[in-house]
């Protein structure tokens, strides 16, 4: 068999290529720049999560767990949903332990998904949802929802839809954008939804990252939202364990039943040592540590986005999560390397050797993005004033 020729391959797997935000990680590796592109969050894990882990480890806590995850953190999820949320899940096996929220996505959506369905997808996107729905065989319905000073249109979602639409997928706070979905936002959307009899699927893994009063709301705790909505979220942001993988889904019992045996039969379970380890983020650390994440992010935050408005970037502040998607229109006139956000990423890797990502990877069509970057400020504080330097020495 030829395997140099597409067709030998399954039809799922002819369209998969490296990420733009992967790509991009090895050319700035390759000037030994600074990626601030990727999502990796380099900053230090805290240390009673560390502890809890060489503890598990010590201990031997290394066979499978049951395919759900450890009920002790299934319970400590629960409590936490239902204290901080407001979501009325009521018992532990409504929770789902997932190879990280990207692995609750995939359980959550190869349960509820496959061909003939129809799922809105707000633009701009995290690449990964789309990618993942398309693999279910679904058909995408994208919808314009815009940045910061957006509002969700419900008129919009309708436009789209079909008979056939079946899921919308919320991302609050929103990766690259950092919009932040509001209370009334999200009851329209739940109007939506119940008169369509339509499921969501929302990730909210920046649930803890919020800026200027912003607050996060999760859709499942609306009234009447639950019974219809897929939660997800995880430790790997907040707790800055992107590589353990560790994300959880809370949904009526059910689906959680379902994504449940689908994790199993794709994942088998969640690390193990690595569940109890995040057992300490309930048992060792309080709102203190939240509110410090919180003040650090939003120093960064400044930091960065006074940088690029510096160097002539349009930058919409986000509301929530650590990206900024800023604008170069203004550039184009006044120097060469910024006709369009291909072009723009590589003048920012060859002049400043700083790594970003293409618009174009958060839209359907490439042309509504092809005056965007996205960066990724969630770095250690010197390494982000380092970037900072290099882009104002560079363009400034």
């Amino acid at each position: 068999m030829d395997f140099s020729d597409p067709s030998s391959f399954a039809a799922r797997a002819r369209p998969l290529e490296q990420s733009d935000i992967r790509s991009v990680t090895r050319r700035v590796e390759a000037v030994d720049g600074i990626n601030l592109g990727q999502g990796i969050c380099d900053l230090p894990t805290p240390r009673p999560i560390k502890a809890r882990a060489q503890r598990a480890i010590e201990e031997d806590r290394s066979v499978y767990s049951h395919h759900a995850g450890i009920e002790p953190l299934r319970r400590a999820i629960l409590d936490k949903v239902q204290r901080e949320n407001g979501i009325p899940a009521l018992h532990p096996d409504e929770v789902v332990m997932g190879v990280g929220s990207t692995g609750a996505f995939v359980a959550a959506a190869f349960t509820l998904l496959e061909a003939g369905d129809e799922v809105v997808l707000f633009e701009p996107f995290y690449g990964y949802h789309r990618n993942i729905l398309e693999l279910t065989g679904a058909t995408l319905r994208y919808v314009p929802l815009g940045g910061l000073d957006s509002t969700f249109d419900p008129g919009a979602m309708k436009e789209a839809m079909t008979p056939d639409t079946k899921a919308v997928i919320v991302n609050t706070p929103a990766n690259p954008s950092g919009k932040v979905w509001t209370r009334d936002e999200l009851t329209d959307l739940l109007d939506v939804m119940q008169t369509h009899d339509l499921v969501a699927i929302t990730d909210e893994i920046y649930e803890y990252m919020l800026y200027d009063d912003a607050e996060h709301v999760s859709p499942a705790s609306l009234d009447g939202a639950y019974e219809r909505t897929v939660t997800l979220s995880g430790f790997s942001k907040t707790y800055n364990v992107t590589g353990w993988r560790l994300g959880y889904g809370v949904a009526p019992a059910p689906i959680a039943e379902k994504m449940a045996l689908m994790n199993d039969l794709l994942y088998i379970c969640a690390p193990r040592p690595l569940q109890h380890a995040a057992l300490a983020a309930f048992d060792e650390m309080d709102e203190t540590y939240i509110a410090q994440l919180q003040a650090d992010y939003a120093d960064r935050r400044a930091m960065l986005c006074e940088t690029l408005e510096a160097i002539g970037f349009d930058v919409p502040w986000p509301d929530g999560a650590y990206y900024v998607l800023a604008d170069f229109s203004s550039l184009r006139d006044r120097r060469a390397g910024f006709a369009d956000d291909a072009a723009a990423c590589d003048t920012l890797i060859k002049e400043a050797h700083i790594g970003s990502v293409t618009g174009q990877s958060f839209y359907e069509d490439e042309v509504d993005g092809d005056t965007e970057l996205r960066f990724c400020f969630a770095k250690e504080r010197p390494v982000l004033k380092q970037a900072c330097r290099q882009l104002r020495d560079a363009f400034g």
